[in-house]
């Protein structure tokens, strides 16, 4: 099974602090609304027929729109995931062989919190929750107060 590799750690956890050897390029687009699955005509016994979407496929669609994901999905983002759709709907009839084709494609949309680490995405909620977690517990030396060492004058310091 092809794979990336491990997901990358989070910059505030590398051990060195270098930063990333290839800049960012950042290119102004507008977001586009999800489009339709559209009606497709398939050969069937040499002949034509429309393409019935699997109502799996079509539920997959719908979470690609309820995603928070998509909200910044442009054209060619939609279109890349429609061919996607396609192989999702050959896949529920039956053609399993797709499943490696279809986990790359939806891997490049951060479809599962692995792909979304790698991909350095990360869902607000989860920053909030970071938030309001509770705070590690204080360290030895709050727990065992100051540390005294040998009187250095006094009665005590000249019995020593």
């Amino acid at each position: 099974m092809p794979g990336q590799g491990p997901a990358p750690k989070r910059p505030d956890r590398r051990a060195r602090k270098n930063s990333d050897p290839i800049p960012l390029r950042v290119i102004a687009a507008e977001p586009v609304a999800q489009p339709e699955l559209p009606s497709i005509h398939v050969e069937k016994d040499g002949e034509l027929v429309e393409f019935t979407w699997p109502a799996r496929t079509e539920e997959w669609w719908a979470m690609w729109a309820a995603s928070p994901l998509s909200a910044e999905f442009t054209s060619t983002d939609w279109s890349e995931l429609l061919d996607t759709a396609l192989l999702h709907a050959q896949f529920w009839s039956g053609r399993l062989s797709l499943a490696a084709e279809l986990r790359l494609r939806v891997a490049k949309f951060g479809a599962t919190p692995e792909d979304r680490a790698r991909l350095r995405i990360t869902f607000a909620q989860a920053d909030q929750a970071e938030g309001n977690a509770p705070k590690p517990a204080a360290g030895a030396k709050a727990r065992r107060g100051p540390l005294h060492g040998l009187p250095s004058e006094g009665p005590k310091a000249a019995e020593a």
